[in-house]
């Protein structure tokens, strides 16, 4: 029998647009095959099954369908951002907080593109890791299902990657979209600073965090960001003639890049070349500070948030105890500096004009994602070290409020995808999406997992 599970963001709402299917039937399907699938891979907290079929038929007695970009596209929603009627989990049943009376304001932007929420997805306990559990569940990459989708939008990540929802939200406040992004073979642009509004917690970490979509394909990814920003969607151009700058010196002191990281670098660069585009080599200068500084601003996130919350910090998990007490004291030492992070900021805008570079090409991990086991039950250093040898390239962009993308481009020798990182200047989202195109024109990638989605033959995904 026909599905539509499996077709992208677009194919849907154009069948819908145009009549060949309802928003109806499409959620319809959506929801049959999670509630077939989601139970090996634990990508949602929670599913909105009657709910969403009654948005959906509300999209369906619409009038004017011609200008809802995401007709009836169904799609999930990172469970740290408020859903009218939904609690607000936050990661784990300790820090979930009540129901919420109205929806954020990105999920309100996507209920008015057309969209139907399904329901919300997993991330780890206040959105602090790179990898997703809890005490609960232990979600799964679909690549590979003894491994981490990533964090902390890795629910998300693994729903969209399964083929669950053709995409998904995300947020990212030191790498939360781009990281599963890698993990999972998707594409993850996480906008500059004040282009999508955040109201995250008591203060947006700082100011780190930015809201966007997790997507398998860039057609999606760029409607997906204008419906978040509020802009009318644009077709992407593709780039004349950039000079890129490329890098794999990593962030932290000690980790480095391994040969299949290295080896993404090296075929995005030759993609790069095959589109008409100069590299040129430029490591960006990584001050020992801006990893102290990050590592303090971690800290102190967790911190901040709990306290104005007011949850009661003796029900978090341990590693999450530990990150609070120690935000607490970095905040007390006074290591948590705006004039730091501006100065980051400075340097980093600084760095494409004093290198005459558009763009920065860098690894988008240092190795493959880590296993899918219950890490809230490990130690607070094993945590932490997990995290921060696999994944130190995102963070130094969300200091410096740059946007930033990450591109599938091939799989490591162990079969699961690689991708590589693009940051740009402020206001580059446009032109970071229009050379991840470039990369999916040259080199497409598989948009689901192998086995994923597990439908016949009947989808207009395969057309």
């Amino acid at each position: 029998m026909a599905t539509w599970v499996g077709a992208t963001a677009k194919q849907i709402a154009r069948g819908v647009r145009r009549g060949d299917v309802s928003a109806t039937q499409v959620v319809a399907d959506h929801l049959e095959y999670i509630s077939r699938t989601d139970r090996e891979l634990a990508a949602f907290r929670a599913v909105r099954g009657g709910e969403a079929i009654t948005e959906a038929e509300k999209v369906d007695e619409q009038e004017d369908l011609a200008n809802l970009p995401l007709a009836g596209v169904p799609v999930a929603v990172k469970e740290n951002t408020p859903v009218a009627g939904l609690p607000t989990w936050n990661g784990s049943a300790a820090a979930r907080t009540d129901v919420a009376e109205a929806d954020h304001e990105v999920v309100r932007r996507l209920r008015g593109a057309g969209a139907v929420i399904l329901g919300v997805t997993r991330m780890p306990e206040l959105g602090l890791w790179a990898l997703t559990d809890d005490d609960s569940a232990v979600t799964r990459n679909p690549w590979d299902s003894t491994r981490t989708p990533g964090g902390s939008s890795g629910g998300s990540a693994a729903a969209v990657a399964a083929g669950l929802v053709p995409i998904a939200h995300a947020n990212d406040g030191l790498g939360s979209i781009r990281i599963p992004a890698a993990c999972c073979g998707l594409v993850g642009l996480k906008p500059g600073r004040g282009v999508v509004p955040c109201q995250l917690g008591a203060d947006d970490w700082f100011g780190l965090t930015e809201h966007g979509m997790l997507t398998s394909t860039v057609a999606d990814a760029a409607v997906s960001f204008s419906v978040l920003a509020g802009r009318r969607p644009e077709k992407l151009v593709p780039p004349q003639r950039l000079r890129v700058g490329v890098s794999l010196r990593s962030p932290v002191r000690g980790v480095a890049p391994d040969e299949p990281n290295r080896d993404a670098v090296a075929a995005a660069g030759r993609l790069l070349a095959a589109t008409g585009h100069d590299t040129v080599p430029a490591d960006p200068v990584y001050p020992t500070a801006l990893g102290l500084q990050g590592i303090a601003t971690w800290f102190a996130a967790a911190a901040t948030d709990v306290r104005a919350s007011g949850l009661d910090r003796r029900g978090l998990q341990r590693r999450t105890r530990r990150h609070v007490a120690l935000g607490e004291w970095a905040q007390r030492r006074g290591y948590v500096r705006e004039a730091d992070r501006t100065a980051w900021r400075q340097r980093s805008v600084d760095f494409f004009t004093d290198h005459s570079v558009d763009l920065l090409l860098t690894p988008a991990l240092a190795s493959a994602p880590p296993e899918a086991a219950r890490w809230s039950e490990r130690s607070w250093r094993a945590n932490m070290t997990a995290n921060i040898r696999y994944a130190p390239y995102a963070a130094p962009w969300n200091i410096a409020g740059l946007p930033a993308v990450v591109v599938p481009v091939g799989r490591r020798p162990d079969g699961l995808p690689v991708a590589v990182q693009l940051v740009g200047p402020p206001g580059s989202e446009l032109l970071l999406l229009g050379v991840a195109g470039q990369f999916e024109m040259a080199a497409p990638w598989t948009r689901h997992a192998p086995g994923y989605p597990r439908i016949g033959t009947g989808s207009p995904a395969a057309a």
